[in-house]
């Protein structure tokens, strides 16, 4: 009989893993489409039926050794000395309180200065937290630091992997200030050398210890550098990013800051100009990711010098394709291990045989768009094939949503049209912090509008920066940076969880 229980325990547990949603999942997902305000339940909406939405940590790490025009970091953020063993607890709490409210699987950003001022063992103990708690975490840097660096965060004091995939976004524009070698750009073709190292660094831990990779490209657009997004798509595609995200500069932060009249700057003219870059036009309708007036998204991939969107948005197959993924695949984890990804998506066409049809003619479709299956195999046998997604975030104005958070905590709604729209974009938001103190998921606009500077403030007392010492022969271009204690260094932990 013990026997037999055993077997049908085991049984349960086998069907449980191996469904295709995680019911933890499908509770999180209708959690949150009935939070989203009616204007963005559309049919192309991912939030509530693919995704909870993408969260970032704050009050980490705020200290930068960059000075870039703007910066969305409030002037206390670099008072705050970088302090591993705060950072490690505070993304453990932050990423709880995450897991709780969102459900078991989420993207997360390891953002707030400069991630490569944590020690190595700090920063891989941060990633290693947010996976625990399912999240698939993403490092935020400017991307000017050494491999070793790199391996470090990879690799245990053993020599053997930590992770067997790591995310980072690396931040390029002329409007940064301190890069070594490269103090000032005076164009963005200054920096794709600094790009391409950037890329390199991850293709020789791929090579050096199997570690796989994904890079995106950040840049913050002004009036000053927005002629500069096409030729930046076209130099950077093929560097070994999978996505170029673009960042509209708003008045938010420092206003110290604050050099240029960013309120002039349209969402149609920036999107306008990575079309230009992409060859293509960039449908961003196609999936929506909270409100279109702060995301816009287009997800494809190049075949050579020419990018394909990977649905047609005049072609009704293509459509109901969306609709279908939607309808039998929203909620799956797609970073699953292979195997387990498998039997939950083989239970799918089990129970939907259908799809294998509507697969195949979807395939097909892409195969005779791109000019026939001997192209396809052509690109792909030349390293031509770049799965690419472009996306671009529009942050919110300070003077606007703090008005509207306080309207909105009050359960008001404002009669200033401005204000008013700041808070139905709020509402929409794909991008919150976690507050354990209140249990509140924030959007991102608030944090950096509202509570930054507060917290940063509070932050410079608990951390406050070690006294300055008189350097002897340092570069003059090279930052002060305090070294951290190392922490505990966390277990080997695999990536697809």
């Amino acid at each position: 009989m013990r026997a037999f229980d055993s077997i049908v325990a085991n049984l349960r547990r086998i069907e449980r893993v191996t469904r295709p949603v995680d019911p933890e999942t499908t509770e999180a997902l209708a959690r949150r489409w009935e939070e989203l305000p009616n204007h963005v339940k559309t049919a192309s909406q991912t939030l509530g039926r693919m995704a909870v939405g993408c969260e970032g940590t704050h009050g980490v790490f705020p200290r930068c050794n960059f000075v870039c025009t703007p910066c969305y970091h409030s002037r206390d953020a670099n008072r705050v000395r970088v302090d591993g063993a705060h950072t490690v607890a505070e993304v453990e709490r932050q990423m709880t309180l995450a897991r709780n409210v969102r459900g078991p699987h989420a993207h997360a950003q390891l953002i707030g200065g400069e991630v490569s001022l944590l020690d190595p063992d700090s920063h891989a103990a941060a990633l290693a937290s947010m996976r625990r708690h399912g999240r698939e975490p993403m490092s935020f840097s400017h991307g000017d630091f050494d491999y070793e660096y790199l391996e470090k965060v990879a690799l245990g004091r053993d020599g053997k992997r930590r992770f067997t995939r790591l995310s980072f976004a690396g931040h390029f524009d002329t409007l940064m200030t301190g890069r070594r070698g490269l103090r000032r750009a005076e164009s963005e073709e200054d920096l794709n050398p600094y790009r391409l190292q950037f890329c390199d660094m991850f293709r020789r831990l791929r090579r050096d210890h199997r570690v796989r990779y994904f890079l995106a490209h950040n840049m913050t657009v002004t009036p000053a550098n927005v002629a500069a997004i096409p030729q930046v798509v076209r130099d950077a595609h093929a560097m070994g990013f999978g996505m170029m995200s673009f960042q509209p500069a708003a008045f938010v932060g420092d206003h110290r800051r604050w050099k240029e009249d960013y309120g002039r700057l349209g969402a149609d003219e920036v999107w306008a100009k990575i079309e230009e870059g992409a060859g293509s036009r960039l449908p961003y309708d196609l999936f929506q990711t909270g409100d279109v007036r702060c995301n816009r998204t287009a997800v494809g991939y190049y075949l050579g010098k020419r990018w394909f969107p990977v649905l047609d948005p005049e072609d009704r197959r293509d459509m109901a394709n969306r609709d279908a993924f939607y309808r039998y695949l929203g909620g799956v984890h797609w970073g699953a291990p292979l195997p387990l990804l498998a039997m939950r998506l083989a239970r799918v066409l089990a129970a939907h045989p259908h799809l294998l049809a509507t697969a195949a003619g979807w395939i097909g479709r892409r195969i005779r768009k791109a000019g026939g299956v001997t192209s396809v195999i052509r690109a792909i046998w030349n390293g031509d094939f770049i799965p690419m997604t472009f996306v671009m975030h529009r942050f919110i104005h300070a003077d606007h949503v703090a008005p509207a958070w306080e309207l909105m905590q009050r359960g008001e709604v404002s009669n200033d049209p401005a204000v008013a729209e700041a808070q139905e974009r709020l509402q929409a938001c794909f991008y919150a912090m976690a507050h354990p103190e209140t249990g509140e998921l924030v959007p991102a606009c608030v944090q950096h509008a509202v509570l930054d500077p507060a917290e940063n403030a509070q932050l410079a007392q608990l951390l406050p920066m070690p006294s300055r010492r008189p350097r002897v022969s340092a570069p003059t271009d090279e930052a002060d940076v305090p070294q951290v204690p190392p922490v505990a260094e966390p277990a080997p932990l695999d990536a697809g969880l």
